[in-house]
C-alpha cells in the first residue's frame, strides 16, 4: 500500500463525482471515479477507510511505450495525475527547486496530448467537476481551455505550451488562500483586495527563483487581469498592448467562474455563460477570442446534461459534427429509471432532440471512461 495515499478530509464533496477511483487499505476498488457521494455517513466513511494512488506524470522519451492510459488517450483516468502532479509542482516552485519548471512542462505536455487527442473528453472534465472545484481543479480547467481556445482562436503553435505554461502557474500564489477566499461569503477586506491584485507579481518572481526566464511566460502572467477597456491591473493597459494569449488566459478563468459555485453566488448554466461571453466581444476582448470559446463550447458543452424530446436525460458526448448532433449518452430513460445500457443519441435526429438543459441538484453517478467509449 507504499504508492497509495490515505484520502484527506475536504478533498470530498456531497453531490460532485469522485475524482479519482477509492480503494480500501488492501487496493480494492471500493467506488469508481464519477460516483457521486449523497450522504454525510457515505462521506465520512470514505475519509476513514479511502485511499488513492496517485502517479507521477512524466513526458515520455519518444523512443518508449506511453501507458495503456496515454496510448488510449483516456483524461478521466489521468485527470488525478494531473490534479497530483500540478500540487506537485506548484510545491516545488514554492519551495525554490531546480527541477519545478520541467514539473511544470511534463504537465502541460501531457494536458496538451489530452486536448489534441481527445478534445471532447478533455472539456467533459471542466464541466463534470466545475460544482464546487479546489484551486488545483480550476488551474487544471483554465489549462484545458486555454488549450482549446488557443487552437480555435489559431494561436502560433509553438506559443501554445507556454500559455499552458501560463495558465498552470499564475496562480500560484493564490494557491494557499484561494479556496478560503472561493468560500468567503462577505466583501473582501482592503488586505485580501491586495492579495489577489499582487498575485501576477508574486507568481512571477517564484517562477525566475527557480530560474525560469521566459520573457513571453512572465508577459502572459503579467497581464491576464489586464482589461481590453483600461480598468484592469496591475497596469490598466488596453487594446493591442495586451497579448492575446494574456485574453485567452482571462477568459478561460472568467468562464471557470461563471460555471463554479461561490459561496457568494450560485453557478450560472452554459447557457447565461454563453450570453455573458458574446456580451464579452462587444469590446471586452479582442472580438475573435471570446467567439473562439463559444465554438469551442457549442452550444452544449460536452459534460453537460440535457433533456430529450423523448424525455430522456444523457450527458453530452461530443460537439456537432458534419451537420450531425451533438451527441448524448443516456443517462436516465423516459420514465426516469439510471440506464446503463450505453445507447448514444443523435440529437439532429427527429425524437431525440434537445429540449433543455438538465440542473440536477446532485450529479447522477456515471462511468466517464465507458461512456465516453474508452477501454478499461
Amino acid at each position: 500500500m507504499s504508492e497509495f495515499v490515505r484520502i484527506a478530509p475536504g478533498a470530498l464533496t456531497i453531490g460532485r463525482p469522485l475524482p479519482w477511483d477509492v480503494h480500501d487499505i488492501d487496493g480494492n476498488v471500493l467506488l469508481c471515479q464519477g460516483y457521486v457521494i449523497q450522504t454525510d455517513s457515505q462521506l465520512e466513511q470514505l475519509f476513514e477507510r479511502g485511499y488513492f494512488k496517485p502517479r507521477i506524470i512524466e513526458v515520455p522519451y519518444e523512443d518508449s511505450e506511453t501507458s495503456s492510459d496515454e496510448a488510449d488517450g483516456n483524461p478521466f483516468t489521468r485527470y488525478p495525475d494531473y490534479l497530483h502532479a500540478l500540487e506537485k509542482a506548484l510545491t516545488a516552485i514554492a519551495a525554490g527547486e531546480p527541477d519545478a519548471r520541467k514539473q511544470v512542462q511534463d504537465l502541460a505536455h501531457a494536458l496538451e496530448q489530452a486536448c489534441i487527442h481527445a478534445p471532447d473528453a478533455s472539456l467533459a472534465l471542466v464541466h463534470l467537476y466545475s460544482v464546487g472545484p479546489t484551486i488545483h481543479e480550476q488551474i487544471i480547467f483554465y489549462a484545458i481551455l486555454c488549450q482549446l481556445i488557443a487552437r480555435q482562436f489559431g494561436l502560433n503553435e509553438q506559443r501554445i505550451p507556454i500559455l499552458t505554461e501560463a495558465a498552470l502557474s499564475a496562480n500560484l500564489a493564490l494557491v494557499p488562500v484561494a479556496d478560503k477566499l472561493n468560500a468567503f461569503n462577505k466583501v473582501l477586506s482592503s488586505e485580501q483586495r491586495s492579495v489577489i491584485r499582487k498575485h501576477p507579481q508574486r507568481s512571477i518572481r517564484a517562477l525566475k527563483t527557480v530560474g525560469v526566464d521566459n520573457d513571453l511566460l512572465f508577459t502572459i502572467i503579467a497581464q491576464h487581469h489586464e482589461q481590453a477597456d483600461g480598468s484592469g491591473y496591475p497596469d490598466g493597459l488596453s487594446g493591442a498592448d495586451i497579448r492575446p494569449e494574456a485574453e485567452i488566459l482571462a477568459l478561460a478563468e472568467r468562464y471557470v467562474a461563471m460555471i463554479t459555485k461561490r459561496a457568494y453566488r450560485k453557478r450560472m448554466n452554459v447557457t447565461a455563460a454563453r450570453k455573458l461571453i458574446t456580451n464579452l466581444a462587444d469590446g471586452g476582448f479582442r472580438p475573435a477570442i471570446p467567439k473562439a470559446l463559444l465554438k469551442v463550447l457549442g452550444e452544449y458543452p460536452p459534460g453537460t446534461l440535457v433533456r430529450l424530446e423523448n424525455n430522456e436525460v444523457g450527458v453530452i458526448t461530443g460537439r456537432p459534427m458534419r451537420a450531425r448532433g451533438p451527441f448524448v449518452q443516456v443517462v436516465f430513460d423516459s420514465s426516469g429509471n439510471n440506464d446503463s445500457t450505453g445507447q448514444e443519441r443523435d440529437t439532429s435526429v427527429p425524437g431525440f432532440n434537445i429540449q433543455a438543459l438538465e440542473e440536477p441538484d446532485i450529479m447522477p453517478s456515471m462511468n466517464f471512461s465507458q461512456i465516453w467509449g474508452f477501454s478499461d
